[in-house]
């Protein structure tokens, strides 16, 4: 998987959907701000969370997307490798198989 070119398709849909339905984008990128913004959980786990919610939902642009804003949050490798392993615990062998994409967008991502 190109991490990267995911995360340029998760950024063109938004853009695209601010030109088609500007309302829709406002409300949307408002929402995902006021959700991931620090509250009873800080920035990093809430990443962390929704990585393994994306992992579990097999969504490599939902992966690319919150692996590199947990990078950013300030996640390490071993915290995202261990999100992963939690996933697979809970989701089981299809998230295993997703380990595949993590590992694509961790080392396209922490490099940076």
């Amino acid at each position: 998987m190109d991490a990267n070119k995911k995360l340029e398709e998760v950024n063109r849909i938004m853009k695209e959907a601010g030109k088609d339905n500007n309302d829709f984008a406002d409300a949307f990128m408002r929402f995902m701000g006021e959700t991931m913004k620090p509250g009873a959980l800080d920035a990093k786990t809430k990443e962390l969370i929704a990585l393994a919610l994306g992992i579990a939902a097999r969504c490599e642009w939902c992966i690319s997307y919150h692996v590199n804003s947990a990078i950013k949050a300030g996640a390490t490798r071993k915290e995202l490798m261990e999100v992963g392993y939690v996933t697979v615990l809970m989701y089981g062998s299809q998230a295993l198989m997703e380990m595949n994409s993590l590992l694509d967008a961790i080392n396209q991502f922490e490099t940076k």
